[in-house]
Formats: structure tokens, sequence, C-alpha cells
């Protein structure tokens, strides 16, 4: 199983939206195998915290049971957790200062999915060029349209209702 998920954020209204594709083991690029990809929109988040809430999302709709799922993002953040999370349970989510780390609650939401599940995780390099792209690369590329497409017709739509005011 593979996941594909990705997000946008509008940094002055702090709304973003989330998105990911599901494809089954053997899937192909133009295959039936490959799900719709699904949108989500968050309120109050930024471009760190929404990553994380997509994943979540998508991993809790998609139920993942017992199966192997290998999960693509361009989110340094989320590549870079597990090999954070010994430190960051040895300090109990808190800073050198005592004080909780930001988005605590979405890494311990993290690490109690994927002990669930068998996740690999692989960094996807964002917005490359056309040339030089596999499936996957072509996959991320739609996955990262639709949520910037999805928050560009938010804020069209916020405008709208601005100016109805």
């Amino acid at each position: 199983m593979i996941l594909i998920t990705d997000g946008s954020v509008d940094t002055q209204t702090k709304t973003g939206v989330g998105a990911y594709l599901l494809a089954t083991d053997g899937y192909s690029f133009s295959d039936a195998s490959i799900s719709p990809i699904e949108t989500k929109q968050f309120e109050n988040t930024s471009s760190t915290k929404l990553e994380l809430q997509a994943l979540l999302w998508a991993l809790e709709s998609i139920s993942p049971t017992n199966r192997q799922i290998h999960i693509y993002t361009d989110s340094q953040n989320i590549i870079g957790l597990p090999g954070r999370r010994e430190r960051l349970t040895r300090n109990d989510y808190r800073s050198k200062s005592g004080e909780p780390i930001r988005n605590e609650q979405l890494y311990r939401d993290f690490f109690a999915a994927i002990d669930l599940l068998y996740c690999r995780f692989f960094k996807v390099r964002g917005h490359q060029p056309k040339v030089g792209k596999n499936e996957i690369d072509r996959l991320f590329t739609l996955v990262d349209r639709t949520t910037r497409n999805a928050l560009r017709q938010q804020r069209a739509l916020n405008r709208s209702y601005e100016k109805s005011d």
C-alpha cells in the first residue's frame, strides 16, 4: 500500500488543505488501483502542523491495519520524526526550558499511529521539473496541485464572502 500526503497553508489566515492519495500494491500511474485524491480543510494550522494533521487524518481514514504501508511526503519533519522519537519521549515532549513542545499531541498521535502499522517513510522532492520524475513524483505532483488548488478556491470563497458583507 502506498500513501502520498501533502498540505498547503495560507499563512495569513492559518487555514490549510491536506490531501492524500492511496494506491494499492502493484499500482500503475493510469490504473484504477489508485484511489481519488481526498482533501480536508484544517483551521489554525501551520505548514509543519498541517503535514502531520494530513498524515494522521489519512491514516485514520484508510485504516491500514496489518499491512505494510509506504508513506511518501515532502515533509522533512515527518521523515525525521522516527529518528527523534527516543529524545522526544525521554524528555516527555518538553523543550530544554521544560515547556511542552509545539505540536506535542500531534507527535504523540503520530507515534501511536505508526506503532499500529508497518510504515516506511520516503522523502519526495516537491516542486521539481517534469524531466526526471518517476511515477511517485508524478503522483505527488497531483496531490500537491490538488492541495494548492483547493486552498486557492477557499481563498476565493473567503474573499467573496468578505465582499458580500
